[in-house]
């Protein structure tokens, strides 16, 4: 029996609120300042398309604005969220709408054959005959109200729109490109970035402050029990358990908690649990909870004992005393004159503590240090045939530079100084043909660091021209190398990240395991990508996720390992940035809460946010 219907759906992501302010923007006005507003897009990971997400207020005569308006944003580590903020200049006549993209006459101006087709307007007709493509190329595009326009001529109307497109350029301030990551990686969240777009013209800078909104961190713990529920089962009492929905807004509801079922009583004591405040009501503390009574039954067609509702907001009063609820059984109510209840379910504790998040550390100035580890067996194939999965195309990325870049291009927003040092194991080097199963790919024994992902890319490419493939596979020696370093810090402040991208069976599996074993209680985590066909049993046996790693019986303290075969992830129409969009989301969703799992087990606070640095440029103006 399915609980109600309600679909299981992800808990809320954490939530973001961004501040925006700006600095020495352009003057436009002949006889005044600037009148500044921002408009924020964010970009479709499918399509690359720019959406508008929305817009500060505008402020008039300043050329150094602090917007009031924030804009709140759903924050997934796991994911490269790119953002674009454009800044423009608004008066009377500026009328900056949805892009002609979106909106109601989209398609008329998408390709120069719809322009070809329009026939232009009688010659007896006032409007200019000037064609449209001979317009000059705006740098944004946007459509007047169409209640305006709707009279005119199609091929007049193509002007108008594209004459409103040319007015607003000039309206333009400039614009900035940043990922979300890179706000909250800031120096205490905080980043400025300088505007761009305007030729030949200092735009001024754009600043960014990133907050985790509070009532994103609440965790509620409550205990609940029950008397007098009513009995379901033939040959003994009820086996009872409670199911929370939290509403949504079309009326449906959602499931975000079920307790342990407790055996034959109809008076049940359920153990205390604890729930994030996002699962159970989003924040809304007055919006609907619902929690339906059930009797357990073996085949999953459990039995409705009945239901009541309340509110996070009715839920927290229990603090200071007992609720006790009515548990009601709509069919019964109806065919029973008599019928009281199904039962009632008392509130006994309800408590609200804040959980400290992957934010809060980031914010307090912990790094991601990010290594990269790189097979180099012969199992791969030669790099000089389309048949290698290290073939360098010069159409296309390989496998193994697609997981790379992914991965890598995330993990970099968290790392200050963008120096990411970079292995390869199972290959002869040169001169002697030394086989090595950790070498630097830059060639550096003594500083294996590559200068952003384009570098780690660039000396990946460069080995493959100059080592020797090889063998066997060896996962043990770079484990050990970054468990080394991440020893030595311990206080939260560094976290390291490694990276393994590999073809094929393993070697040294029993090596591998207890290095696994000895990194578990260190601040690390290994993601390991299998790249193609190549059945991987034994990276599905490090991952951990059903049966946690073990070594000579010493279990690993955290599971600290994520696995994901790379073909999974393949864009069937060829769009390799699909493919390395949705590989990321998977392999890095693990990695907050295994960070967070490695403080709380240390009980590793977060530091207070730095102090922002001041701006060096001019504060905001006082009216």
């Amino acid at each position: 029996m399915s609980l109600g219907g309600a679909s299981e759906r992800s808990v809320p992501a954490t939530k973001i609120e961004i501040t925006v302010s700006c600095r020495n923007l352009l003057d436009l006005d002949t006889f005044s300042k600037s009148d500044p507003m921002v408009v924020l897009y964010t970009q479709s990971r499918a399509s690359q398309e720019w959406r508008e997400f929305g817009r500060t207020e505008v402020i008039d005569n300043t050329l150094n604005p602090d917007f009031v308006r924030k804009f709140v944003l759903d924050y997934f580590f796991e994911e490269k969220q790119n953002l674009r903020f454009d800044v423009y200049n608004v008066d009377s006549k500026t009328n900056i709408s949805k892009p002609v993209s979106e909106g109601p006459l989209a398609g008329w101006l998408s390709t120069q054959k719809a322009f070809r087709c329009m026939k232009p307007p009688p010659k007896s007709s006032s409007h200019p005959s000037t064609h449209p493509l001979h317009a000059p190329s705006p740098l944004s595009s946007a459509l007047p109200d169409p209640s305006q326009v709707s009279s005119l001529h199609p091929y007049s109307l193509a002007l108008f729109l594209l004459g409103c497109r040319w007015d607003l350029q000039k309206d333009f301030l400039g614009q900035a490109f940043l990922a979300l990551g890179e706000v909250i990686g800031g120096q205490g969240s905080r980043v400025e970035r300088p505007l761009t777009g305007v030729p030949g013209k200092k735009c001024g800078t754009i600043l960014l402050t990133a907050e985790e909104l509070s009532n994103c961190r609440d965790i509620a713990t409550m205990q609940l029990c029950a008397n007098k529920l009513d009995k379901k089962d033939f040959f003994g009492k009820s086996d009872p358990f409670l199911v929370f929905y939290r509403s949504n807004e079309d009326g449906t509801f959602t499931i975000c908690h079920k307790t342990e079922v407790v055996k034959n009583t109809l008076n049940p004591v359920w153990q205390p649990f604890s729930i994030p405040v996002r699962a159970l009501c989003n924040g809304d503390y007055d919006r609907t909870v619902k929690i339906d009574v059930y009797d357990w039954d073996r085949d999953g067609s459990h039995d409705f004992i009945g239901e009541f509702t309340t509110s996070y907001r009715e839920l927290s009063k229990a603090q200071n005393q007992f609720t006790v609820y009515e548990v009601l059984n709509p069919r019964k109510k109806c065919k029973k004159k008599k019928y009281v209840n199904s039962g009632t379910v008392t509130l006994l504790s309800f408590s609200v503590d804040s959980e400290f998040t992957f934010v809060d550390y980031i914010k307090g100035g912990t790094q991601l240090n990010f290594t990269v580890a790189i097979d180099f067996t012969a199992s791969n194939g030669n790099p000089l045939q389309p048949t290698s999965l290290h073939y360098m195309s010069p159409y296309q990325l390989s496998a193994y530079a697609m997981a790379l870049k992914a991965v890598g291009e995330i993990i970099q927003d968290y790392d200050s100084d963008k120096l990411f040092p970079a292995y390869g194991f199972g290959a002869k080097l040169p001169p002697e043909g030394r086989i090595s199963h950790q070498f630097p790919l830059n060639n550096n024994d003594e500083d294996p660091n590559c200068a952003g992902i384009e570098g780690v890319l660039e000396s990946y490419f460069q080995s493959l021209r100059t080592v020797q493939l090889y063998g066997p596979t060896y996962f043990a020696p770079v484990i050990n190398q970054v468990a080394r370093a991440a020893a030595k810090i311990s206080d939260g402040s560094q976290y390291y990240v490694l990276l393994i991208i590999t073809d094929g069976v393993i070697s040294d599996m029993t090596q591998t395991k207890e290095a696994i074993v000895s990194a578990s209680s260190l601040p690390m985590s290994i993601i390991i990508v299998g790249v193609g066909p190549a059945m991987f049993e034994a990276m599905e046996e490090l991952d951990g996720d059903d049966v946690r790693v073990s070594s000579r019986g010493r279990y690993a303290e955290r599971d600290i390992v994520q696995f994901v075969p790379f073909r999974d992830y393949v864009d069937r129409s060829g769009n390799q940035v699909l493919s390395m969009a949705r590989l990321a989301k998977d392999v890095l969703a693990e990695i907050p809460e295994q960070l967070l799992s490695y403080m709380r087990t240390r009980d590793i606070q977060p530091r207070p946010p730095p102090p922002a640095n001041p701006s060096p440029t001019t504060g905001p103006e006082q009216p």
